[in-house]
């Protein structure tokens, strides 16, 4: 099996800052992590490897900050890591990402299986996976929470539904997209960390990936954000005290009353 990892390295959720005159994330600075579902998918991967043999190349797309995101998964068992890096690919929308990801997946040749996140942390969109099938024309498997058989021409993916699952079958080539459910992602030790220090990660430019100038980073990107904020809170909360909770309830009926919403 080559299976082959999309990662991305974005701030940590908790550490998040935003310009308050640009409206744009602050990324300076900020600590990184992969992207939580991203290290779903690198299980995912690692353990088919595992079972079935084969490699996991791991590929991200971002700034040379990335690299020791590439560490990470190399520490968490993948073999090989790329990472797309230019000024040329930066600002890009999810369609350019998306474009982006697939001529890098071409340049590194036959593959039987792509995971990715279902979303990224920072964007939130859930589209560059779908959208990374659509440029490479092959099938895909969203909201993966098992792989339940695989084969050297079929995988069986059950996949997370709103109101429950089902049970999909796909030809390889094939993507999917991992959710938390898909399993638990494993701690790298020491001794894989000291390793992962040491290995290489491959620098590609868009050039080497063949990638054409309009339909990188900002100028092959329809979509524009015009500003990001955080949402100023209307009406504050209000915690309604008591020593019972029927006194609690009856306090909240009179306040309820009171502001003629019963």
């Amino acid at each position: 099996m080559r299976i082959i990892v999309c990662i991305k390295y974005v701030p940590d959720t908790t550490e998040v800052k935003m310009d308050p005159e640009s409206g744009t994330l602050i990324r300076e600075g900020v600590p990184h992590i992969i992207n939580p579902f991203d290290e779903n998918a690198i299980e995912a991967a690692v353990q088919i490897v595992e079972k079935h043999g084969g490699e996991v190349i791991g590929l991200c797309m971002g700034p040379p900050q990335a690299e020791q995101g590439l560490r990470e998964a190399i520490a968490m068992g993948v073999n090989r890591a790329v990472l797309l890096c230019d000024r040329a690919l930066a600002g890009g929308d999810t369609l350019a990402t998306s474009y982006s990801l697939a001529q890098g997946i071409r340049k590194l040749g036959e593959f039987d299986l792509i995971f990715c996140g279902k979303q990224a942390f920072d964007g939130d969109t859930g589209q560059v996976g779908p959208g990374l099938a659509e440029h490479l024309g092959i099938p895909q498997i969203t909201y993966a929470i098992a792989i339940e058989e695989i084969t050297d021409t079929e995988i069986q993916v059950r996949r997370l539904l709103a109101d429950g699952f089902e049970v999909v079958r796909a030809k390889l080539p094939c993507l999917i997209t991992a959710v938390k459910h898909l399993n638990e992602p494993r701690m790298p030790g020491l001794k894989a960390r000291m390793k992962a220090k040491k290995a290489e990660v491959e620098i590609w430019t868009h050039e080497d990936v063949s990638a054409q100038d309009s339909r990188c980073g900002l100028d092959g990107s329809p979509t524009n954000v015009i500003k990001i904020f955080t949402p100023t809170r209307q009406v504050e909360g209000e915690i309604i005290e008591g020593e019972t909770t029927e006194e609690k309830v009856k306090t909240l009926i009179d306040k309820l009353r009171e502001a003629q919403v019963l």
